[in-house]
Formats: structure tokens, sequence, C-alpha cells
């Protein structure tokens, strides 16, 4: 009998899969440490410049945390060519960013929306509108006009995109911020800004180094696994990427910032489907929502029914907690999302 010192096919299998989670690991913790980091210095550099932190959150800090999805989704389709992963991690980052609003309620006292202001609604309503149209995407993936390999359905994201951004600021120079008026006036100091900027920088190369590893390991994950690209990308890939929302916002809440913690888990909804429009445009093969599975629409339509609840909170301000800790608005975003990933892993 002839011995041999070569590992077999299973081993290297699970050695492949260990070291595909060892790198997911430790992206997901460079991701947690720099995102955080660059969260804070675009804050700081809002608040040399007075633009102030309602229009941050919204904004700026949205834009900022929601790097992570927008390199991952376009090394998913251009390196990796996993349109579904891709998919999954924006949509799975817009359901995770709705639940990261109940770990914010469960801090509080009082229910979260009852500290905030309703103008959030602007932001929220886009939301709906951007998630309606993605669900057209993908139920009309055949029929639709395209422009080369471009969806219709993305030009129309990127559109009502910008007018939701337009829209934002209008309203919030209508409703006259306090805190951008207060800092407006005064100079920013150079060389803060500089030291901002530069922090900003480092930060942001280092996430987007982190980023580009990410979709490399969660494919392999979901392969070894066999949870899937469209599971794996819901749940895993997207809980990771959108940490720096998650950090962020419990961050925004200790310093009393409830505002800019909303608007930054809102805002980042909104510029994550400029991000599935992006995606679409660097997959150069199909338009991208022919190319994924339709199961994505299933977690398209309770992402607008998460965002109708967050809706009628804003509208409503309840006054109370309804169990454990949870307002009742609140506590439907949880069980929505526990619902969705209990679809998604049994259609895996």
């Amino acid at each position: 009998m002839v011995m041999s010192g070569q590992p077999d096919s299973g081993q290297i299998c699970t050695m492949a899969m260990l070291f595909s989670i060892l790198i997911f690991l430790l992206c997901t913790a460079v991701i947690v440490f720099s995102g955080t980091r660059l969260s804070r210095y675009g804050d700081k550099i809002a608040e040399l410049t007075g633009m102030g932190r309602a229009w941050t959150g919204l904004i700026l800090m949205a834009s900022v945390t929601s790097l992570p999805e927008l390199i991952t989704g376009i090394s998913s389709v251009t390196i990796v060519g996993a349109p579904d992963l891709a998919a999954g991690d924006i949509f799975g980052s817009c359901v995770f960013n709705l639940l990261i609003l109940s770990v914010l309620d469960w801090q509080l006292g009082k229910p979260l929306f009852s500290y905030v202001r309703t103008g959030h609604l602007v932001a929220a309503v886009y939301g709906i509108i951007l998630f309606s149209i993605a669900a057209m995407g993908i139920f009309l993936s055949y029929r639709g006009i395209s422009l080369l390999w471009v969806s219709g359905f993305s030009l129309l994201l990127v559109m009502v995109y910008l007018i939701a951004i337009r829209s934002v600021y209008l309203y919030e120079q209508r409703d006259h911020i306090p805190e951008a008026a207060e800092t407006a006036g005064e100079p920013a100091d150079r060389q803060s800004l500089r030291k901002a900027i530069k922090g900003y920088s480092i930060h942001a190369v280092v996430v987007i180094a982190a980023a580009l590893f990410l979709p490399f390991a969660g494919e392999q994950i979901a392969a070894a696994s066999g949870l899937g690209n469209s599971f794996f990308g819901t749940l895993f890939l997207a809980a990771s990427t959108s940490l720096p929302e998650l950090v962020v916002s419990l961050a925004a809440l200790r310093i009393g910032a409830v505002d800019m913690a909303v608007g930054n888990l809102l805002g980042s909804n909104v510029f994550n489907m400029f991000i599935l429009a992006l995606d679409d445009i660097f997959y150069t093969k199909t338009s991208l929502f022919s190319a994924i599975t339709p199961t994505h629409l299933v977690s398209v339509l309770v992402m607008i029914v998460m965002s109708a609840v967050v809706m009628l909170g804003l509208l409503f301000k309840p006054r109370r907690k309804a169990f454990l800790k949870f307002g009742a608005d609140t506590l439907v975003l949880v069980v929505l999302y526990l619902l969705l990933m209990s679809y998604l892993f049994i259609k895996k």
C-alpha cells in the first residue's frame, strides 16, 4: 500500500473554503475599521465647509458608507462575473439598512421615529420609486428598451436618482436646518480641512482595496457551502458591506445625531439603486436585469413594503414601544427581514 502525502480533493476544498472565510472576515474587519473613520472624516469635512449634519447624513454620509457596495458590485460583475452576487449585495444591503433602523430603535427609550424630523419622508418616497423601477426591470427584463447592453430601467434609475438628490437638497434648503445655518457663516480651518481630506482619502483607498476582495471570497464560500449567490449575496455579503452604515449610525446615535443616522440609512438605499445602474453599465455581456435570477424580485418587493412601514412611522411618530423594546413599526421591519431571509434560504 502506497501512502501519499498529497491532500485529497476534499481536503483541498475545505482548505480553500477556510481561506476564503478568513479573507472574507479580514475584509469585513477592514471595512468596519476604515469605513467608520472614512465617515468621521466625511462628517468633519461637512462640518468645516458648513454643509450641516442633516445634509451630511442624507447625501455625503450615504455615498461614503455605500462605497463598499459600489466597489463590490462593480468587481462582482467585471472580474468575478457573478451578477447575482452583485444584485444580492445591493438588494440585501437595502434590506439590511432598513433592519438597522430596528437596531437603533432598540437602543432608544422612546420609538425611533418620535425623535426624527418628518422630512426624511423625501428620501423614503424616492427610495420606493427607485425600488419600484428595479422591480419592473426584473419583471420585464426581456421586454424593456435597452441602449447597447444597458437596460432602459438602469438609465431611468440614474435619472430618478439625480432628481432625488436635487429634491432632497432643495427640501433641506427650504427647511432651513439650524445646524447648517450655524456653521455656514464660520470660516473653515484650512489646516483641519486639509487633515480631514487627507484622512478621508487614505481610508477611502483602504475601503476600496478591501471591498475588491469581498466578491472573490463570497463567490468561493457560496459555491463551497451550497448557499448560492442569491442567498449569500443578500445575507452575508450585504451584511458585511453594510457594516459601515451600522457602525456610523450607532456612533451618530451615541452623540445624539439621530437625524443623521436615519438620513444615512435612507440615503444609502437611494444611492444603492444608483449603484445597481452602474453595475448594469459595467456588466457588458447583457443587461444585468436579464442576467439575475427572478428570486431577487421578492427582495425588492419586501424593500418596498419595509420602506412603506418606515413612512408610516415617520408620519404617525408612535410614542410607546410595542414589544421587546421595539416600536410597532420597527418590529414589523424585523419580521419582514426574517421572512425574506427564510424564503431565500429555502429557494437557494
